[in-house]
């Protein structure tokens, strides 16, 4: 089928109002607005209110409780509204007194009795201490004897310190001295020592800067026998040497 033709004759649908139709409406709504405010309009001004409940302000004057509290003085120092005020303020009257004296004098008698007995009992009760002269020479000086150094020691020895000093060695030790061009410091030694008396370790606590030294200290430390204990003892030994010319 062929779709049906359109009829020139038909009107197009309704699109609105055109622009100059819309512009008129709302002119005519201006206008008609003026004259309404001109017709209904008041010709008078609207009367004034009065003003009420509104706040006032007014000077207070000294006696204000307000005020008062607000002072810093009110409860630290005497005030003029507490209720001490009566008391300091208004001191109470004195009544002035007659200072002329209309007796005749009468003077204190004192006997001869007791002029210097309060020296005298002063000295009864804190008597001065004797001094003993003596003329005699004094004693002759003593001779003075100058203590005499001894000599430097011509061998090594050995020291034993800490614990150790509680339990004698059961064998002499012998010392040597050492072929050495200088002096050497002492070398110290620590050694531990079991309940039966043996040396059981050594330590060079402080060497001396020679080695043969410090081997003849070790040696030495750990063939010493001492006396038996009832527990394991820590000690030192510290060893002097004495040193020899050595041969070129």
């Amino acid at each position: 089928m062929n779709p049906a033709t359109a009829d020139p004759t038909a009107q197009p649908p309704d699109a609105g109002w055109p622009q100059s139709k819309f512009i008129f409406f709302i002119v005519f709504v201006l206008a008609a607005q003026i004259a309404f405010l001109f017709l209904f309009g008041a010709k008078k001004p609207s009367p004034t209110r009065a003003v009420t409940n509104v706040p006032q302000l007014q000077f207070a004057d000294a006696a204000n409780e307000l005020i008062a509290l607000d002072d810093p003085t009110l409860f630290a120092l005497p005030h003029a509204n507490d209720y001490a005020t009566g008391f300091w303020q208004r001191p109470p009257a004195v009544a002035e007194q007659n200072f002329r004296w209309s007796e005749t004098p009468r003077y204190l008698s004192v006997t001869v009795s007791m002029l210097g007995l309060d020296f005298t009992r002063f000295m009864q009760t804190n008597p001065p201490v004797p001094f003993a002269l003596d003329f005699r020479p004094p004693p002759p000086a003593n001779d003075f004897a100058p203590a005499i150094l001894s000599p430097l020691p011509q061998s090594s020895t050995f020291q034993i310190a800490g614990d150790l000093t509680q339990r004698p060695l059961l064998t002499p030790i012998q010392v040597p001295s050492l072929p050495y061009n200088d002096v050497l410091p002492p070398g110290r030694v620590q050694a531990l020592v079991d309940a039966a008396g043996n040396v059981l370790s050594v330590v060079l606590l402080e060497p001396s800067g020679l080695e043969l030294a410090d081997t003849n200290a070790l040696a030495i430390a750990r063939s010493a026998r001492f006396a038996p204990a009832a527990k394991p003892t820590f000690g030192q030994m510290v060893f002097n040497w004495h040193t020899i010319p050595a041969a070129p």
